[in-house]
């Protein structure tokens, strides 16, 4: 479990607020603080921290951010900037991950609000945060007809159903959601009304982004611990390191860490410019993930026994590594929208 009390102190040092707008209390920077943001917590090597961190920063606070009224925006930012109330990003269903417009659960007019219908899962923060943003369906004719609603902490019929048990991101609490007759009003509805969908996919770029920027701070932590035991591990008469396949492999991988980094800041620097970067962000976001996955696999292999152990720090970078090219957008799905965009 991440510590409240670690969380407090980063809003009070104003880390909550880099993208979020003066006039909120915020810096009003880009997606390349973003970007620089995650590495520098990539490279913590507690990704579980990293990602309830960037979950509230980066994934649920830029819709408040994007699409909140003057009032949801004056009643919620101060808090949500300070730690005080934690943020996570309700869309994932058991049958609907990427694809997002699968979605089942449904929200139907009652009153002067909706009463929401559904269940939500592999959401973080969800046990200890405070407010969720939930996705639903609110069209049942348009595929694409989905609004975003506030649902804060405690209210009827909003409950953690299991907290999940998870290979990697052991520190970060992630769970399933139920929906069971929530009502909320009119005043909790986040942005327009069936336009959620589209809101969502704008801020899926953020999301890749921060993702692959904690991957890439982590696998440059794990180059340089393995660099470090290598140089200093006795083996036939010298040290790892003087092996021609050890130094040519970590060279080799740190091109690689090198190559993702400069992409993922010039996909950033695109979006900041005004350009579409879509493409940019979905090829860094499908390659860069499986490079920290590769250079996670070697810095095991090179740790020998010691990196199969759970004493071990790379050990558990491994294991928190593996969740990157699913999270935020699979593999296969980046690919997809890459080649839609170079081939038609």
């Amino acid at each position: 479990k991440v510590p409240r009390e670690v969380l407090h102190k980063m809003g009070a040092l104003g880390m909550f607020g880099l993208r979020a707008p003066e006039e909120h209390g915020g810096l009003g920077l880009g997606m390349l603080a973003s970007a620089t943001f995650s590495e520098a917590l990539g490279a913590s090597t507690f990704a579980g921290f990293d990602v309830t961190v960037l979950v509230h920063t980066d994934m649920a606070a830029p819709h408040l951010i994007n699409s909140g009224s003057p009032e949801q925006l004056e009643q919620w930012m101060p808090t949500v900037l300070s730690g005080e109330t934690i943020l996570s990003i309700g869309v994932s269903e058991p049958d609907a991950g990427s694809d997002v417009a699968g979605m089942r659960t449904s929200a139907v007019r009652d009153g002067d609000g909706w009463r929401i219908n559904g269940t939500k899962t592999f959401i973080t923060n969800a046990v200890y945060g405070d407010m969720t943003i939930v996705a639903a369906k609110t069209d049942p004719d348009n595929r694409y007809g989905i609004t975003m609603f506030l649902v804060p902490k405690g209210t009827e019929g909003f409950s953690v159903a299991k907290k999940l048990d998870k290979h990697g991101w052991r520190c970060s609490d992630t769970a399933e959601l139920v929906l069971d007759n929530v009502w909320v009003p009119d005043s909790q509805v986040l942005g327009t009304v069936h336009r959620g969908f589209y809101e969502t996919m704008k801020n899926f770029q953020n999301e890749r982004m921060v993702l692959i920027g904690m991957g890439v701070g982590a696998a440059q932590a794990a180059i340089d611990q393995t660099l470090a035991y290598v140089q200093q591990r006795p083996a036939f008469g010298g040290h790892l390191y003087d092996l021609g396949a050890i130094r040519q492999r970590m060279a080799m991988n740190q091109a690689k860490v090198d190559a993702v980094r400069a992409s993922m800041y010039h996909a950033a620097w695109m979006h900041d410019a005004g350009q579409d970067n879509v493409k940019a962000m979905s090829g860094v976001k499908a390659w860069g993930c499986e490079v920290v996955n590769q250079v996670m696999y070697d810095c095991v292999q090179f740790h020998g026994g010691m990196g199969y152990m759970r004493e071990s720090a790379i050990e558990r970078m491994y294991r928190d590594a593996c969740i990157l090219p699913i999270g935020g957008g699979a593999t296969e799905v980046m690919l997809e929208e890459v080649a839609k965009r170079s081939y038609g």
